[in-house]
């Protein structure tokens, strides 16, 4: 674990050289779960983990114009496709959206799956528009891109869209069973390529580590694996925490700063709950990387403990050393925090 102790103390010198003062969004921040976050025009726009029993529905959809303050704007999806309940017997939910923009239209990523099974689904539905109030809003759903089975190595959730330089457009994926694996998309439909059918494998931990919830970006020729280490859902008690590592390949191989493959258990510290302010924030993870214009900002959501463990909506500025690697800024967008 010297890679992890390092990690913080490196962390904790760097914020405590900044400022100790945080800041706080404000508006329907909670509960928020898997955040996906794109920007259209002079609005942010936030999906995340939604249940059919859920106030706010399935695949939830916010909008803020500034990053700070989030309005509840309406569920993606009515109800959970009949292809999803068809495959996935018991789901309830549609979890962990990724949204990009692509050949005109909003394409928007979902898991379908049972807490703790891999007999599950990535699913894609699209939009002309991505403003609820603008004419012809509304998505259609195109059915699965990936599936995964009882007797795979793999669980298909928690997709992650990126293009490469050349163009090509890939999806990480995957949640514990062996690591995070990456698949050609077809750039014309979003859907798996059919020229392409290769499963990389691109980042797992010996067992019984939990990896999931990747999201890749390119940056000055390197590509960044974030992933998330250990277990969410457990409220306060939550041990997620986010890592990094960077390749010149969108498929691998991965290594944090210190050389470590990411396909040994490596991954250099992002977020952990040790470097939240003031001990309120457990479980930080789930990322996505908003890059807008020449600032990066990292979404996540974390565990609130002055709100019985609610899951809650935190966004931080990335900030990145001379060598490449980056870290989350102690001050975030916003108002101060209580």
């Amino acid at each position: 674990m010297r890679w992890f102790a390092g990690g913080l103390a490196f962390l904790a010198g760097l914020a405590a050289a900044t400022s100790p003062d945080t800041t706080a969004l404000s508006g329907d921040v909670s509960p928020v779960h898997d955040p996906a976050i794109i920007r259209s025009g002079d609005h942010y726009y936030l999906f995340a983990t939604g249940h059919a029993s859920d106030p706010t529905g399935l695949l939830p959809m916010r909008s803020s114009r500034d990053l700070v303050t989030w309005t509840f704007e309406q569920p993606a999806l009515p109800s959970i496709p009949d292809w999803a309940r068809e495959k996935i017997q018991g789901t309830r939910g549609l979890w962990a959206p990724d949204i990009v923009r692509s050949h005109g239209e909003y394409r928007l990523y979902y898991s379908v799956s049972t807490f703790g099974k891999n007999r599950s689904a990535i699913g894609l539905a699209t939009a002309s528009t991505i403003d609820p109030d603008a004419p012809g809003y509304g998505w259609t759903d195109r059915g699965p891109v990936i599936e995964s089975h009882p007797d795979d190595d793999f669980n298909a959730i928690d997709p992650a869209v990126f293009t490469d330089r050349e163009g090509h457009q890939w999806m990480a994926f995957g949640s514990f069973w062996s690591g995070i694996k990456l698949i050609r998309l077809d750039p014309e439909t979003g859907l798996r390529s059919d020229q392409d059918r290769a499963i990389h494998s691109i980042a797992r931990r010996p067992s019984p580590g939990a990896v999931e919830a990747p999201f890749v970006i390119e940056r000055d020729g390197f590509y960044y694996l974030f992933v998330s280490f250990d277990f969410c859902c457990r409220g306060a008690r939550s041990t997620y925490h986010t890592v990094v590592g960077r390749s010149r390949s969108p498929t691998g191989p991965y290594v944090d700063r210190d050389g470590r493959p990411m396909m040994e258990g490596g991954g250099t510290l992002v977020l952990h709950e040790t470097l939240e302010p003031g001990g309120r924030f457990a479980g930080p993870g789930h990322v996505a990387v908003l890059r807008d214009g020449d600032v990066d900002h990292i979404v996540y959501h974390a565990y609130d403990r002055r709100a019985e463990g609610a899951p809650t909506l935190r966004i931080r500025r990335l900030v990145w050393s001379d060598d490449g690697w980056p870290t989350a800024q102690l001050a975030s967008v916003g108002a101060r925090e209580g």
